[in-house]
C-alpha cells in the first residue's frame, strides 16, 4: 500500500483533518439552517411582514450568495484556501450578533445580504478545501460523507429551530446559531491543509475565470431541481399548520434526515466506480416521487389527519433520500469536468446553480403562496422537476461523457 505524508496511507479517507472539516461543516450549516423554517414566522410576528415580503427578504440572502460564489471560486483557485476559509467562517458567524440587535426590517434585510456574502465564500472554499484533503481515489465517497454533514444540518437544524421557537424566544435561536458556529470555527482552525501552489494566473478578467462553461448544462438541471427544495424548506411548516397537521411538524426534518443518511449507503462508492450520471438520475426520480406526495397532501386526497401525516412524512423521506443521493454525485460531476487548478471554480459553478434554485424557490414560493395558496407551489415543483429530469437525461448526460477529464 502506498503512503502519504507522515506514514498515512495514500487512500486513507478518515484522517484527522478530514474529520475536523466535516464537523466544522456540520456546525456551520446547523447554525444557518436552524433559522430557515423559523424566519418566516419571525418576520411575520416581529415585523408584520406579508408572505411576498418574507419571500423577498429570504431570497435576498441567496441572491447575495449567488453574486459572491464565482468570485470566491476564482479567489480560492488563486490564493491559499485555508486562510480564506477561516476568515469567511468568522464573518459568517459574526452576523448572528447583528440579528440580535436588528430593529427594523430594512436593517434585517441588509444583514441577510451581508450574511449571504459570507456564506457563499465559506461554503465554496470549504467544499474545495475538503477535496484537497481527501485522496482522489475516494473522492465520491469523501464528498458523500462531507455532504452528509451539510444535509443533516439542513434536516436537524430546522427541527431544533422549530422546537426552540415553540418554547422560547427567537433570540434564543440566534444565540444557538452563534454558539454552534463559534464551536465550528474552532474545529475549522485545527484543520491541516496541504499548501496548494495555484496555477491560475490573473491575466485579465473573463467569464470563464468565474464560471466553468462545461458545467453550465448540469448547472441548469440543478437549478430546476433546487427550486422545490427552496420552497419545501421555507414553507412546509406553514403549510402543515394550514392543513391542521400541528403535532410534531418539526419531525418532517427528522424523517428527511433519515432519508439523507440511508441514501449515503453505497451511493458514494457507486460514484467512485464511475456511475455518476446513473446515481444523479435516480436521485432526481426519487425527489419527483417526494414532490408528488406533497401534491397529494395539498390536493385534499388525504381526507383524514392520519393519512395526511402519511403523505407528509413520505414526502420528507423521499425528498431527503433523493437529494442525498444527488448531492455528492453532482459535486463529483462538476469536479470531473474541470482541471485540478480550477476545482474551486467548478465547485462555485455547481453551488451557483443550487443557490439560484433555492433563491428562486423562496422568492416565487412566497408570491405563489400569497396569490394562490401554499398548496399551489407543489404543482409548480412537479412541472419544474419533470423538465429537469428530461433535460438531464437527454442533454446533460451525453454532454458530460463528451467533456469529462477523469
Amino acid at each position: 500500500m502506498t503512503t502519504g505524508g507522515a506514514g498515512i496511507p495514500a487512500d486513507r479517507l478518515w484522517t484527522r483533518s478530514y474529520v475536523l472539516i466535516c464537523i466544522a461543516n456540520f456546525l456551520m450549516c446547523f447554525s444557518f439552517y436552524t433559522l430557515v423554517p423559523t424566519l418566516p414566522f419571525y418576520l411575520e410576528e416581529v415585523f408584520g411582514a406579508g408572505r411576498t415580503t418574507i419571500g423577498i427578504i429570504l431570497s435576498c440572502y441567496t441572491v447575495a450568495v449567488l453574486c459572491v460564489r464565482p468570485f470566491a471560486g476564482w479567489i480560492a483557485d488563486t490564493f491559499q484556501r485555508k486562510p480564506l476559509y477561516i476568515v469567511a467562517y468568522f464573518l459568517f458567524i459574526s452576523f448572528f450578533v447583528g440579528y440580535l440587535v436588528a430593529g427594523t426590517l430594512l436593517i434585517f434585510g441588509i444583514l441577510r445580504v451581508l450574511h449571504g456574502f459570507a456564506f457563499g465564500t465559506v461554503t465554496t472554499t470549504g467544499n474545495t478545501l475538503v477535496i484537497d484533503i481527501m485522496p482522489s481515489s475516494r473522492r465520491g465517497e469523501g464528498l458523500g460523507y462531507y455532504g452528509v454533514m451539510n444535509n443533516l444540518a439542513m434536516s436537524i437544524g430546522p427541527m431544533i429551530g422549530l422546537f426552540i421557537s415553540s418554547s422560547g424566544s427567537y433570540n434564543t435561536i440566534f444565540y444557538c446559531s452563534l454558539i454552534s458556529g463559534g464551536i465550528g470555527l474552532i474545529f475549522a482552525s485545527s484543520v491541516k491543509a496541504p499548501r496548494i501552489v495555484p496555477k491560475t494566473q490573473c491575466k485579465g478578467m473573463s467569464f470563464d475565470r468565474f464560471i466553468l462553461r462545461k458545467g453550465l448544462p448540469a448547472c441548469g438541471a440543478m437549478m430546476l431541481m433546487a427550486i422545490p427544495w427552496g420552497m419545501t424548506m421555507t414553507f412546509i411548516a406553514m403549510h402543515a399548520q394550514e392543513l391542521g397537521l400541528v403535532a410534531n411538524t418539526g419531525y418532517f426534518f427528522t424523517v428527511m434526515a433519515v432519508g439523507l443518511i440511508i441514501s449515503r449507503i453505497g451511493s458514494g462508492k457507486r460514484v467512485d466506480r464511475g456511475q455518476i450520471t446513473q446515481v444523479i438520475f435516480q436521485g432526481m426520480l426519487i425527489v419527483f416521487v417526494g414532490i408528488l406526495c406533497e401534491a397529494f397532501l395539498a390536493s385534499g386526497a388525504s381526507r383524514s389527519i392520519s393519512l395526511g401525516y402519511a403523505f407528509y412524512f413520505a414526502a420528507a423521506f423521499f425528498i431527503g433520500f433523493g437529494y442525498g443521493t444527488m448531492f455528492p454525485a453532482t459535486n463529483t460531476m462538476f469536479v470531473n469536468l474541470a482541471p485540478n487548478e480550477r476545482r474551486a471554480t467548478a465547485n462555485a459553478t455547481y453551488l451557483t446553480g443550487w443557490d439560484v434554485g433555492i433563491g428562486g424557490g423562496m422568492f416565487f414560493g412566497g408570491r405563489i403562496a400569497e396569490h394562490w395558496g401554499l398548496g399551489t407551489i407543489y404543482y409548480v415543483d412537479i412541472a419544474l422537476a419533470a423538465v429537469a429530469i428530461a433535460w438531464f437525461g437527454l442533454y446533460v448526460i451525453p454532454h458530460f461523457h463528451r467533456n469529462k477529464l477523469r
